[in-house]
Formats: C-alpha cells, structure tokens, sequence
C-alpha cells in the first residue's frame, strides 16, 4: 500500500485547524506545528461572526478619510503607532492603491461567496462530526447612532441585494421588536439574516481534540527557526529541537507569516491589526442576535459563556499591550446603543489582546507560491479569519491534492505582490 502524503502545517488557529481538518478527510498525515499551546490566537478571543455581509473589503473608498479622523481621537476604533517603518509606509501605500472603486467591485462577489460556503462548510461540520459550539443561524444587525450612518448602511445594503444577499432596512421600533429582550437607543439598523454567530473557543477545542483523537499530530510550543530548501522545493523545517520533513508545507501564522515568508525571499504585505475583546458572564441583557455597532466598530456576540464585545483596529506592528485609552472608547460606546448597560460594567473583566493578519487590499492570500512546488499560503484574513476559516481550510486541501479549488480569483493569489 502506497504511503499516503503527508503535510506540515505551521500555525495552529482557525485557518491551520480547519486546513487539517479537510487534509486529514481526504487522508493525508497531517501534523500542525504552533509556537503557542493552541490557545492564545486570534481565533479563541474573536467575535465568533460569519459574514456574508462583510462583502465590502477593509480597503475601500472613504477608509483613509475616515481613518484619519480617527487618528487624531485616542479612543477612536482605530489607529496606526507613529513610526518610521519602511513595511508600514509600503502597505499603506498599497492600501491607498488597492481603496478604488474598480477594485472593490471586483472583490465583493469573492468575499461574498467565500463567506456563504464557509457558513455552509460550518453547519456539515457541525453535523458530520456532532460538534457543539453554540452556531446560531440568526442573522447579524447593525445599529446606528446617527441618521448619516444609518443612511450609509442602507447603501451597503442596496449593493448587498444587487449580490443577491437579503437584507432588512429597520426602523428604532422595527429592530426593537427584533431583539425585544435588548434596549436600544439608535436612529434605525439593516440585519443581515443569512449571517451566523458562534462560541469560538468551542469550536476550536472540539475540533482540535477531534483531530488529536484521529491521529492528526499537534507539536506545541515549538517554534520554525528557517526552512531547509532544496532547487525549489521545501525540504524541512528547522525548530530548536529537530528538522521537521514532509511533501508538503503550509504557512497559517496569521500576523506571523509575512516575517516567516521572509526566510525564504518570499513578500506577502501584511500588517498586524489589534483588536480587543471581553465577556461579560452576566450581562444585564442578552441580545439574541450579534451586532455591530456601527459608529463605534464594536461586535457583539452572545456566546455560551456570557456575551463578547470586540473591537478597534491598532496598527501597532506585533504588539499584543493594552492600550486602556482604545479600551475606554469600546467601554464608553456600549451604553449610547444599549442604555442598560455603563461603562463601569466593563472595567474590571479580563481584557483579550490578538492580532488579525491584513492585507493591503483586504483579501486573503490563499495558494501555492509560483517559487516553490510544495508550499501552500493561508493567511492575510483581516477580520474574517474565523468567518473564513472552514473555507480557506477547504481550498488549501483542495489546491494540495490537485483539485479546483472551491473559489478561483487572481484577488486571493499569494504572489500577487511579488
């Protein structure tokens, strides 16, 4: 009997789980190798959404504006540490290229339907491998403060149906009555009803021990210290303790992966974006339904353990401190749309630090690299990374064993910057 191949997967979060997950299906030896112990990364402190209605990437015409605003309100939902940083200054220049129209209308019906095979991909592993992570298929509302985000919400809502995506445009009574057992003070919302919510930690728990208990090996705390390298194909990886060999090699180290690339003469821009999350383990109301908070850029999430607020987007490089003056704002924000709550309702909770991997232009880079035949890309997710993950993990077993991928573009190639 012919050995089966077998796949080396650096990074142990959604992206590289859900990647094993689909090579360990279609019988491959799959081992994940992770720095960490499987529990810190960004996918356990996320806001646990999957988004179809996330169709409009990260770069797209207004950002700079608005994000320039922000910069100069330190507890605005975003912000860029000032420095003299040659990466930082090329993908801002990236991004500033990539925030066109043209190429925000090329990149939303990928986005889109990434999203809904992903949310579909969530429920067959739900069901396949009787997984309990608390996924509700309730849809996701954004509320806003102000009449003029309400009418840009209502824009984003006309360029979802032209996608053939529901939405629902809801005056203060109408998303009251959606949500009754929730106080609201905000001018109207849109829902998005094909999107979905989860308990992230759960998930990940459940599938890694699913894995581990079919034979997947999982190397913890071990970190890649290069790569062995042979005309051009990979012939090892080196950690501290040994060289690790295998047909194939995948990169999922999210915000990690750019200087990992790096080792061998590869460019993927990538900026760690920081985000903030905490649970509230008995909130004073239980929404039914996630959200966002339009204004703000806070997510939340009832899960199985209390409801998660998320927010702000830090472009500090791979620094996981708190800045307390960011966390005030998403304290100080909750209350203007949920007036049960105060901002003294979140002072004292244990406060979640993690970095979403961004690319400039706001697709993810899922593929095998022109330069080398053995070696596979799954990261640059923003912050779709848990909404994307059962997908991206599909396509890279897919791109692995030689079949069509489950989404072709040139928008997700990993070289399409070098």
């Amino acid at each position: 009997m012919a050995k089966s191949k077998s796949v080396l997967i650096v990074g142990g979060g959604i992206i590289g789980l859900c990647s094993a997950y689909y090579l360990h299906k279609k019988g491959l030896e799959v081992t994940v190798v992770d720095a960490g112990n499987y529990e810190g990364s960004c996918s356990f402190g996320n806001a646990g959404m999957v988004v179809p209605s996330h169709f409009i990437p990260l770069a797209a015409p207004g950002m700079i504006t608005q994000g320039i605003k922000w910069m100069f309100n330190p507890e605005s939902p975003f912000h860029i540490k000032p420095r003299l940083d040659k990466g930082l200054i090329s993908w801002g220049w990236k991004f500033y290229k990539a925030s066109s129209e043209k190429k925000v209308q090329q990149a939303m019906p990928v986005l889109k339907e990434l999203n809904l095979i992903s949310k579909e991909l969530y429920e067959q592993i739900a069901v396949d491998e009787s997984l309990e992570f608390a996924f509700q298929k309730k849809g996701l509302v954004m509320y806003c403060k102000s009449l003029e985000s309400f009418q840009e919400e209502i824009e984003v809502a006309h360029k979802a149906n032209k996608l053939g995506l529901k939405t629902e445009i809801l005056d203060k009574e109408d998303a009251q009555s959606l949500d009754p057992g929730l106080k609201l003070d905000i001018e109207g919302a849109v829902y998005f009803p094909l999107d979905a919510f989860l308990t992230p930690n759960l998930f990940m728990k459940g599938l890694k021990d699913k894995l581990e208990s079919d034979g997947v090996k999982f190397l913890r705390n071990t970190e890649i210290k290069g790569f062995q390298v042979k005309n051009n194909k990979i012939t090892g990886v080196e950690t501290p303790i040994e060289v690790l060999s295998a047909d194939e090699y995948v990169i999922a180290t999210g915000s990690w992966s750019a200087s990992l690339l790096k080792n061998l003469k590869l460019s993927i821009p990538l900026m760690a974006g920081k985000g903030y999350s905490f649970v509230v383990p008995n909130p004073k109301a239980m929404p039914e339904i996630c959200s966002i908070l339009t204004e703000a850029r806070v997510a939340v999430t009832p899960m199985a353990h209390g409801l998660r607020f998320a927010g702000t987007m830090e472009l500090a490089g791979l620094d996981l401190d708190i800045n307390k003056r960011r966390l005030e704002g998403i304290f100080k924000s909750i209350p203007q749309y949920f007036p049960e709550f105060s901002a003294d309702d979140f002072r004292d909770l244990e406060i979640w630090s993690g970095l979403r991997p961004c690319s400039p232009d706001g697709m993810p880079y899922i593929g095998r690299f022109n330069k080398y035949t053995n070696l596979v890309a799954a990261t640059g997710h923003s912050m779709m990374g848990m909404s994307l993950g059962p997908v991206s993990g599909k396509m890279v077993s897919q791109i692995i064993t030689n079949e069509k991928a489950e989404v072709e573009s040139p928008l997700l190639s990993v070289d399409r910057y070098n």
